[in-house]
C-alpha cells in the first residue's frame, strides 16, 4: 500500500457508502464522514430548503482534508470526489434498488425521485471522472457489505481491471421507466 492514500468513497446517497465506511473502520482503516468534518470545520455555509441539503463550501473544506496524515485514509461522502483525492471509489446501485432504500430511510418523494435519477444517469461517476482520474465503480445492488468492503481493499491495493468506469449501465432501467 502507498504511504498516506486519500480514498473517496462517494456514490449517490443509498448507495452503502457509509455501511462500507463503519466496517473498514471496525478493521481498522482511518474514516472521516465529511459532512460531519464539513460541521466540525464550520464549512457548512447554508441550506438549500427546495432540496432538503446543507450547502458546504467545498473549497474550505478541501483545506481541512488537506491536513489529514495516515496510511489510508477513507473520506466517507457523496461529494468526496471533489476532494484532492489519490483514488475514487463510486458506489452503484440499481435505481429500482435505490429507491426502496431511500423510501425505507422516509426520505420524501421528491428527494428520492432526484437521487434515483442522479443514480440512473451517472452524475456522480462523471463528476468523479472529471476530478480524479483513478476512479472506479462498485455495484452494491446484490453485494453484502462485506462483499462490498473486500473489493473495495483489492481495488486500493490495486486490482483494479474489473472495475474501470464504464462497466454499469443503468440504461435498460431507464427505458422501463417509460
Amino acid at each position: 500500500m502507498q504511504h498516506s492514500m486519500l480514498v473517496a468513497m462517494t456514490g449517490t446517497p443509498g448507495t452503502g457508502k457509509t455501511a462500507v465506511c463503519e466496517r473498514l473502520r471496525e478493521e481498522g482503516y482511518h474514516i472521516v464522514n465529511l459532512n460531519e468534518l464539513a460541521f466540525e470545520s464550520n464549512t457548512v455555509v447554508g441550506v438549500d430548503p427546495e432540496r432538503d441539503v446543507d450547502i458546504v463550501d467545498v473549497d474550505a473544506l478541501r483545506e481541512k482534508v488537506r491536513g489529514l496524515e495516515n496510511d489510508v485514509i477513507f473520506l466517507d461522502g457523496h461529494f468526496s470526489h471533489l476532494m484532492d483525492v489519490d483514488l475514487s471509489i463510486v458506489l452503484r446501485c440499481n435505481p429500482n434498488e435505490l429507491k426502496k432504500r431511500l423510501e425505507a430511510k422516509n426520505w420524501n418523494e421528491k428527494k428520492v425521485k432526484e437521487n434515483v435519477e442522479a443514480e440512473a444517469v451517472d452524475v456522480v461517476t462523471i463528476e468523479s471522472v472529471e476530478s480524479v482520474e483513478e476512479t472506479y465503480e462498485v455495484d452494491t445492488t446484490r453485494r453484502t457489505v462485506d462483499q462490498t468492503v473486500e473489493t473495495v481493499l483489492r481495488i486500493v491495493e490495486g486490482q483494479r481491471d474489473d472495475h474501470r468506469v464504464g462497466q454499469i449501465d443503468w440504461s435498460e432501467v431507464i427505458l422501463d421507466w417509460y
